[in-house]
């Protein structure tokens, strides 16, 4: 007998064009795991001991979708309108929430500073993270596996960033830096000002610590109830980020925290998906005049008696007597 379930995943990007390469991304992310899986279960005599199952194929191919999508995406972020004299006028502070109103309480002689800091750190910072794991024996034997993840779940938050809901493709909230008169027009009015919401370098930053931390706790569920330790350690990174982000009159703390929490949800699930063996998954596109989704089915898989499991169900269902 065999049950099949599916679920359609409605769209969340506008053109077309945008629709088909995410959906293809999301179809990448599971054939990933699902042939790396299927290959693995038909060699019986190759016992595997990973952690986790990449597929260098079709991972390429993830990374090539997002790389092609990203660039479609910056161009549009690019061509933004810039920001009118009128919409500067129209400002009201009395609308940010009290929390985002910390951002309108900076000194924006030193957004510069505090921009600079933030851009300059960011590399060392995706470099020094994975090197950590390099230096633990036990991560070292799947040091290509765990960097070739690495590098596709920054292009995945990076595609979040572009287009999700809460990126700056459906978003056009004003960064701090419009609110301050004592800058100057061309400041105030630049087109990249309409992009606040979400703060992609927390997002970046968020996803590489978590990542790590996944990383290792899955290495070492010895360590226990101190996993909690390290994921707490993984916040400081994109906390500090995200206080750079304000400083910088670029974002607002809430922009902060939606990176911070869509760039940890990235590094925590990406490697618990390649962790599992999705037998009996297919997915496929299902278009309709109304929407454009994916559609995804489960056969649950037979159980096959022996002669001995038969005989004891037999006995189970039988009357008993008297």
């Amino acid at each position: 007998m065999k049950a099949v379930f599916k679920f359609l995943i409605p769209s969340l990007v506008k053109s077309g064009a945008s629709r088909n390469t995410f959906c293809a991304l999301i179809i990448l992310i599971f054939s990933q795991t699902s042939l790396c899986q299927t290959a693995d279960s038909t060699s019986p005599q190759k016992t595997n001991t990973k952690r986790y199952h990449v597929n260098y194929l079709t991972g390429s191919g993830i990374l090539a979708a997002g790389l092609v999508t990203d660039y479609f995406a910056i161009k549009q972020l690019q061509s933004k309108p810039q920001i009118t004299d009128a919409e500067l006028l129209a400002l009201n502070t009395d609308v940010i929430n009290p929390i985002d109103r910390w951002a309108l309480h900076q000194d924006p002689s030193q957004r510069k500073t505090f921009s600079k800091i933030s851009d300059v750190m960011q590399p060392p910072l995706f470099v020094i993270l994975p090197v950590l794991l390099g230096l633990d024996k036990k991560i070292r034997k799947d040091w290509l596996d765990i960097l070739f993840m690495y590098a596709e779940g920054h292009i995945i938050t990076f595609t979040f960033y572009n287009y999700s809901w809460f990126g700056a493709m459906f978003q056009d909230r004003f960064r701090p830096l419009t609110y301050y008169t004592e800058l100057s027009l061309p400041e105030r009015n630049a087109s990249g000002n309409r992009n606040s919401m979400f703060s992609g370098h927390v997002g970046s930053t968020a996803f590489a610590s978590f990542f790590i931390a996944k990383v290792y706790c899955d290495y070492h569920p010895e360590i226990g109830a101190a996993k909690y330790l390290l994921y707490t350690a993984a916040l400081v990174p994109p906390v500090v980020m995200g206080y750079l982000r304000v400083r910088a009159l670029a974002h607002f703390p809430s922009d902060d925290l939606i990176g911070l929490t869509l760039g940890a949800a990235v590094g925590i699930i990406l490697p618990e998906i390649h962790k599992f063996n999705y037998k009996g998954i297919s997915l496929g596109m299902l278009c309709t005049p109304q929407s454009m989704g994916l559609s995804l089915c489960w056969k649950i898989p037979v159980h096959k008696f022996s002669g001995t499991d038969k005989s004891n169900l037999a006995n189970l269902m039988a009357p008993k007597q008297k």
